[in-house]
């Protein structure tokens, strides 16, 4: 038997003759070994500049697709996609399976989502090609019943990133360590009461949110909550007491959709929707800091009547400055009074509008650099009726809201919104709209990155 030559890997040799050609192989293999080593400590050779350095890679190794704009997220993504629906014997009602086709790119963050009380897939079937498209497996079903609460629901999802990313046939493209949930209304308490049996999900996100069973402030899964502003069903003031439950340590944003009633997910894609939810499974499940920049604060308010959130989303990420600047403080305006007898308002007063159409409240508000802020006005309204407004910033009318009523005067609730600042010293000022004139005004946040 052949003994083989540890280092060449060649059959040592017999005759003469093949000790010298056996030398000659091998001082050929050290002179190549000479020749690309001094190769090596010349430089990387004209092709590697274009080359990603690995450190940068491995900074973040779960980030996927290019660098996104302000233009696209409010599309799909660029990743290819494809679709199984889930045999029958998966368990699962109505279950349909999207994912990237790309195995180019290591593997993907997986999300389950379910619908509402008697809701079906097929309402919400766009949001999976969409979702996937931006570089996840997404895995939306149907309730084991339609008319499971948000419990069962909750549940079910659990199941269902259990399912995909243990038995699924595209299982082996999914990191099991970077999952998490989505639903609507019935659905959207679900994915809230998975997050709180599931610490370990990244992310959660609760679309018009129906909570029955979940303690919110025990949350520790960073989790979105979206309202439509003309919901009846789940109202915006029961979405925004949720959100609020929420511990400041975790992680948490409130969006609030300009006219939208309950089904704003539903039959017809949302871009407005999915410009905010995107981003939030991109920072959380993939931990891609290039999604920050669009909630924190938020860049883009069209068609958003509120927004709240913690920042930084992510440690490293922009941190952002707010200040306070109080009503009955000049340079701010009042068109009224300013008055101090009604008690939990900060500073030495509160505007106290004239009941009149243009009795406005107006602010001075300085900005370090031009781009998007977020507007905090903390206000009173003792009665019934909502009081609308028209807000303008440097002279042009950029948002209408209505402040409802808060319960009586001493009761102080904050109307968030984004805005578009100038750098220096910018103008804003709410003017009322109907004769009922303003809410009382205690004073105005505003948060600049």
């Amino acid at each position: 038997m052949r003994r083989s030559e540890a280092r060449t890997g060649r059959t040592a040799p017999r005759t003469a003759r093949q000790v010298l050609r056996w030398l000659a192989s091998l001082l050929a293999s050290l002179l190549g070994l000479v020749l690309l080593t001094a190769l090596a400590g010349a430089g990387p050779a004209p092709a590697a500049e274009h080359r990603r350095d690995p450190a940068v890679i491995a900074d973040n190794p779960y980030q996927r697709g290019p660098d996104p704009t302000r233009e696209s997220i409010t599309k799909p993504g660029t990743f290819a996609t494809a679709s199984m629906t889930l045999p029958a014997d998966a368990g699962f009602r109505k279950g349909v399976v999207y994912y990237p086709t790309d195995t180019g790119q290591g593997t993907f963050g997986a999300i389950a989502f379910v619908p509402g009380y008697n809701g079906s897939w097929a309402a919400l079937e766009w949001t999976g090609p969409w979702l996937a498209s931006y570089g996840f497996v997404v895995m939306g079903f149907e309730a084991t019943d339609p008319t499971d609460g948000d419990t069962p629901r909750g549940t079910q999802l659990l199941a269902a990133l259990d399912y995909v990313t243990q038995r699924s046939a595209v299982r082996d493209r999914i990191d099991p360590h970077r999952t998490a949930v989505v639903g609507h209304s019935m659905g959207g308490g679900g994915a809230l009461s998975a997050a709180s049996k599931r610490p370990s999900l990244k992310a959660a996100v609760g679309l018009a949110p129906a909570v029955f069973s979940t303690d919110m402030t025990t949350m520790r899964v960073p989790s979105m909550l979206m309202a439509g502003q003309r919901d009846t069903t789940v109202t915006p003031s029961y979405t925004k007491n949720f959100y609020r439950q929420i511990p400041a340590s975790t992680e948490k944003a409130y969006v609030e959709l300009t006219g939208a009633g309950h089904g704003f997910p539903s039959w017809t894609p949302n871009p407005v929707m999915m410009s905010k939810v995107v981003p939030w499974f991109k920072i959380f499940v993939d931990n891609d800091d290039r999604y920050s920049t669009f909630l924190c604060p938020l860049m883009d308010s069209t068609g958003i009547s509120g927004y709240q959130s913690t920042c930084p989303l992510l440690p490293g990420g922009p941190t952002p400055t707010t200040n306070r600047y109080e009503a009955e403080s000049a340079p701010a305006v009042c068109t009224g009074t300013i008055d101090s007898n009604h008690t939990g308002y900060t500073g030495t007063g509160f505007c106290n509008g004239d009941s009149a159409v243009g009795a406005q409240a107006e602010f001075s508000v300085d900005a370090a650099t031009a781009g998007t802020a977020t507007l905090a006005l903390r206000f009173a309204n003792g009665t019934t009726t909502a009081r609308p407004t028209s807000v303008a910033v440097n002279g042009s009318t950029v948002q209408t809201p209505s402040f409802e009523g808060t319960g009586a005067w001493s009761t102080w609730a904050t109307k968030t919104l984004t805005v578009a600042l100038k750098a220096g010293t910018n103008t804003i000022r709410f003017d009322p709209t109907s004769p009922a004139g303003l809410p009382n005004i205690d004073h105005l946040d505003v948060t600049t990155a």
